[in-house]
């Protein structure tokens, strides 16, 4: 009975353990791919990139966007445990957090001055070559889905 109770414990340890080492590492540089991404009806900015550092549970974000707003930058560090955090985007402060679900990194972010939600939801390609966000942005002028697809930018020998 011992040994039976023994090997179930072992059991459920390595279980735990291989769920864990599933989760993406999330770091490099991402450039995106405007023709795999999706904007609806928003106007797609002519460029994003991010530099993520991802030493789970330590997250940040880097993110460099060009349009029709200009050139903006947002530096964003998260604890992957749903502890919120607040930055300020274009001038607007945003609440964030972030917390994982399965291999998937569950970002919401809330800018109250605006009325304004995100849910965006990271997943990592199997070989670890593309890095898509599906973000459900509310408003008070309704509800949009966006997916935007970014490709790992490896350096140059």
């Amino acid at each position: 009975m011992k040994t039976a109770m023994l090997t179930v414990l072992a059991c459920a340890m390595l279980i735990g353990t291989a769920a864990a080492a599933e989760k993406p590492n999330f770091s490099g540089d991402w450039k995106m791919n405007a023709s795999k991404s999706n904007f609806g009806p928003l106007p797609a900015p002519a460029s994003i990139t991010r530099k993520v550092t991802h030493a789970d549970p330590a997250l940040t974000i880097v993110e460099e966007q060009t349009g029709g707003l200009g050139e903006q930058t947002t530096t964003r560090a998260y604890t992957i445990d749903g502890k919120e955090i607040t930055f300020n985007a274009n001038g607007a402060d945003v609440t964030s957090s972030a917390v994982w679900e399965g291999d998937t990194l569950v970002v919401n972010s809330k800018v109250e001055i605006a009325g304004l939600t995100f849910n965006d939801k990271m997943t990592m390609s199997e070989d670890g070559g593309s890095l898509t966000s599906v973000i459900h942005i509310s408003s008070p002028q309704g509800d949009v889905d966006i997916t935007i697809v970014f490709e790992r930018q490896v350096a140059a020998d």
